[in-house]
């Protein structure tokens, strides 16, 4: 299946390899660089090259390019979801997944590789069983193996290799047990001129952090499970139970893991928590231009929007803002032409505006593309999609463990559209806004 892996970082450097069935060499890699290349941003490469008598599978996590090399036909989807695992294994042993990381750990990184691929084909990918395999790093371990020779390698197999529950170790004993569910959601907007919606959805996650001794089966209920469209579950999750109840039994892996994706469409009402109307134009005759943007909260539920931040990305031509704003406080870098409005709290009875003139190069060519909006923001105590965990119960043990569940929301990309008019006396530009929104609850509430 996976022949090779190599690990580029973002200056087109081959930092790590690593090869299974034979040594494929690194020129196979000039394939995926004249495509890095012709994409620009390294969001636009695509995750499947063809390179001859190879195919390059990739993803691209922490400004590192993860590339696998294929000799025959194997699902792409396989392969990239088991990329992700070996991304995320070493974000969970070394605290980060970054060049530095890996470079600083790279003995036990080899020892990872080995045991997660055996001959190219995945083994052991949960992290439990890779943890009973592989010591993670520690400051006394490194300077016992230092001294002594030897290796983060287990000397025996983890039971739960063998057993029908590969997931979870045996024989896990805890003092607190602790069952905690984190709903991470992602929504993704496209917004007209006036801020208005036109198209809304969100896609989440449900992270647990599961700390029960023994072997706990988890059942876990929704108030409205009919929001989620298109669910990716665990191994763990029974999916008849689901299929019939709408209802999550499982019996959970020990520590940190992801119970399941999915998708909340459009055909459901998706809130948007906040509008901005925005109008940016540049003048024909003289250099200059005029900004006037509105930020407004927008079906909060009630709920105060903080911390909120307006990033806007300005053409090169504009080489200073004289602006005024009614909220918060602004500044703008001629070096980056990036204009920061940091607003804080919105409230319903003073809409925040900035407002003032543009200055920009003389002689210059007036702008053609729209500036780029981002937007930043946090609401506490609120669930963007309305999903709401009912209750968690626990069958095969008998002590009763605390329970609790907390929401975080995350804007994806909003995106304000608007059609750009020239007219004879100067050119108006509505702005295209690429909205970056983090929205969090932050609430711990127990179950009943």
């Amino acid at each position: 299946m996976i022949h090779s892996l190599f690990l580029i970082n973002s200056s087109s450097d081959i930092f790590l390899e690593k090869h299974w069935k034979s040594v494929i060499s690194r020129s196979v890699c000039d394939y995926f660089f004249e495509v890095q290349e012709k994409a620009g941003e390294a969001e636009n490469v695509p995750p499947v090259i063809h390179a001859g008598h190879h195919y390059l599978i990739n993803i691209y996590r922490e400004k590192i390019f993860f590339v696998s090399v294929i000799q025959s036909e194997v699902p792409p989807l396989f392969v990239i979801e088991f990329l992700h695992h070996v991304a995320e294994t070493f974000q969970d042993y070394f605290g980060e997944c970054s060049e530095s990381a890996i470079k600083d750990n790279v003995v036990i990184v080899y020892e990872l590789l080995e045991e997660m691929l055996d001959n190219g084909f995945p083994l052991a990918t949960e992290s439990n069983i890779l943890k009973e395999l592989i010591k993670p790093p520690n400051i006394l371990r490194s300077v016992v193996n230092s001294i002594t020779g030897s290796c983060n390698v287990g000397e025996t197999l983890p039971t739960g290799q063998l057993s029908t529950i590969p997931w979870r170790r045996a024989g896990v004993k805890y003092t607190n047990n602790e069952a905690y569910f984190d709903v991470v959601e992602e929504i993704d907007a496209i917004l007209d001129k006036t801020g208005s919606v036109v198209f809304a959805e969100i896609q989440g996650v449900i992270d647990a952090c599961v700390n029960l001794t023994g072997m706990p089966d988890l059942t876990l209920s929704f108030m409205n499970p009919r929001l989620l469209d298109d669910v990716s579950f665990h191994p763990c999750v029974r999916f008849k139970r689901w299929e019939s109840e709408r209802v999550l039994s499982f019996i959970p892996p020990d520590g940190n893991f992801r119970l399941l994706s999915y998708h909340v469409s459009a055909q459901n009402l998706v809130a948007i928590p906040i509008y901005v109307k925005q109008n940016i134009s540049f003048f024909e005759t003289g250099s200059s231009g005029r900004l006037d943007i509105t930020v407004g909260p927008k079906q909060t539920m009630g709920k105060t929007v903080e911390a909120v931040f307006v990033t806007i990305n300005m053409p090169k031509v504009v080489l200073s803002a004289n602006l005024t704003a009614t909220q918060g406080n602004y500044t703008y870098n001629p070096v980056t032409k990036t204009l920061v409005w940091d607003i804080g709290k919105l409230s319903q009875q003073k809409l925040p505006n900035l407002k003032g003139s543009l200055t920009l190069q003389c002689g210059a060519p007036k702008p053609e593309e729209s500036p780029s909006l981002n937007i930043d923001l946090k609401i506490q105590q609120l669930a963007i999609s309305g999903l709401k965990v009912n209750r968690l119960d626990m069958y095969g043990e008998k002590y009763k463990p605390f329970k609790g569940v907390k929401y975080v929301s995350k804007a994806g990309k909003f995106q304000g559209k608007g059609l750009l008019e020239v007219c004879s006396v100067h050119f108006h530009g509505q702005v295209i806004a690429n909205t970056s929104a983090q929205i969090s609850h932050c609430h711990h509430g127990a179950f009943h």
